[in-house]
C-alpha cells in the first residue's frame, strides 16, 4: 500500500479502523474471570484488553512483532542546531546494521525483530528557514515508505528514528501543529548547552515565520517542517491503523510524526500505547495532548525506539498473565 496521491493520504485519515468490539468484550469478561481481584493487576489488564481490541482475537498475541528504525537527514543542521554533524547519521544506519547500536540490544531483549529504513541520507531535506523541507513528492514517497513497513498480520509495530536535527524538525511541527510558543517545545536534543538551545528556538521561530502564510493541513505542516524519516513514521502509523496494528510510541520525535494529524483527526492515537515519557522536555507536554500516559519514565532521551522497546517487555507481560492465568472455574477457587 502506497500514499501516491495527496487524496490517498486523506481519505486515509477521514477512515480510521476501531478496534473490534467482540474481541474486547470477550477480554474484558475474561479478564472478570482470572483467579485476582478485580483490577488487581492494574495497567496490565488495560493492555491486555487493548491489545485483544486491536488484534481481534480474546488472547492477543506477540508473535510477529516489529521495530522499524527510519533515518533520514534534515537540512536546517545547517544553521548549527545540533550538537553532533550530519555525518552521524550515516555513521549509526550502519551501526545498526552492524547490530552494534542499543536498539539492538533492546531488541533482541524484547523479542522484536528489528529492520532499518535510511531515506536518501545523501540529499538531505531543505533548509526549512529558507524553504519547504520536501516537495509534494518527497512527503508522498516517505510516507508510501513508511507504510510499505507495515503487512496485514503483524501484532505489534514499533516506530524508531535517526537524523540528526530532528529534534529541531519535531519541535517545529509540534509548535505549528498545536500552538504554544517555540520555547515550551524545545530541549537539548543531542546535548546542546544553553545557548545551542536557544539558537534552536530562534532557527524554529524564524521557520514558523517563513511559512507563516502556508495552508495548516496536517499534510503541508508535514512537508514543510518535517523530515523523510518523519513522514516515514506518519506513514507507517497511519498504515499500522489501516490494519488495526497496534503501535508502541516511542520518544518526542515518534510522536510528533502525529501531532499534525492529530489536531484533524484525535483518534489516530487511540491504536497507540506510549512506551516511555523521555527526557527531551516537550515529549510530556505531547503525551498530555494525546492523552496517553506512558508505561515507563525512565528519563531515557536515546530515540531509535529504545523506550517503546523497553516497554515491550511490560506487554509481554501484561498478554502472559491475561492468557496463561487460570479462571476461578479451572483453579477451583471461589469468585467474588
Amino acid at each position: 500500500m502506497s500514499f501516491s496521491t495527496l487524496a490517498d493520504f486523506e481519505r486515509a485519515l477521514l477512515d480510521l479502523p476501531c478496534p473490534d468490539s467482540t474481541a474486547l468484550d470477550a477480554a474484558c469478561a475474561r479478564q472478570s474471570q482470572l483467579t485476582k481481584p478485580a483490577g488487581s493487576l492494574g495497567r496490565l489488564e488495560e493492555i491486555a484488553v487493548f491489545f485483544a481490541g486491536w488484534q481481534g482475537r480474546e488472547r492477543p498475541l506477540l508473535e510477529h512483532a516489529r521495530a522499524v528504525v527510519f533515518a533520514g537527514n534534515h537540512g536546517v543542521t545547517a544553521q548549527g542546531i545540533s550538537a553532533f554533524p550530519a555525518e552521524v547519521t550515516h555513521q549509526m544506519v550502519a551501526n545498526f546494521e552492524a547490530g552494534g547500536a542499543a536498539i539492538n540490544a533492546l531488541c533482541a531483549a524484547a523479542g522484536l525483530e528489528l529492520d532499518v529504513l535510511a531515506l536518501e541520507l545523501d540529499r538531505p531535506t531543505a533548509d526549512f528557514t529558507l524553504a519547504p523541507a520536501m516537495s509534494e513528492e518527497e512527503c508522498l514517497a516517505a510516507l508510501s515508505a513508511g507504510a510499505e513497513m507495515i503487512e496485514p498480520g503483524l501484532d505489534l509495530f514499533v516506530p524508531g528514528e535517526m537524523g540528526i536535527g530532528n529534534t529541531t524538525a519535531a519541535a517545529a511541527l509540534c509548535a505549528s501543529a498545536l500552538g504554544g510558543s517555540v520555547a515550551e517545545w524545545v530541549g537539548p536534543g543531542t546535548g546542546l548547552d544553553p545557548a545551542g538551545i536557544a539558537r534552536k528556538v530562534r532557527v524554529i521561530e524564524a521557520a514558523l515565520a517563513f511559512h507563516a502564510s502556508a495552508p495548516s493541513t496536517p499534510f503541508e505542516i508535514l512537508r514543510r517542517l518535517g523530515g523523510r524519516e518523519i513522514a516515514a513514521i506518519t506513514g507507517a502509523i497511519l498504515r499500522a491503523r489501516q490494519l488495526r496494528v497496534p503501535v508502541i510510541l516511542d520518544g518526542f520525535i515518534c510522536c510528533a510524526a502525529i501531532a499534525p494529524i492529530f489536531v484533524a483527526s484525535p483518534g489516530i492515537v487511540d491504536h497507540c500505547l506510549a512506551g516511555h515519557c523521555s527526557a527531551e522536555p516537550g515529549h510530556h507536554r505531547l503525551l498530555e495532548r494525546f492523552g496517553l500516559a506512558p508505561l515507563l519514565n525512565l528519563d531515557m532521551r536515546l530515540g531509535e525506539g529504545s523506550g517503546a522497546a523497553v516497554a515491550v517487555q511490560i506487554i509481554r507481560s501484561a498478554l502472559a498473565a491475561h492468557n496463561q492465568m487460570a479462571t476461578f472455574a479451572e483453579a477451583g477457587v471461589s469468585g467474588a
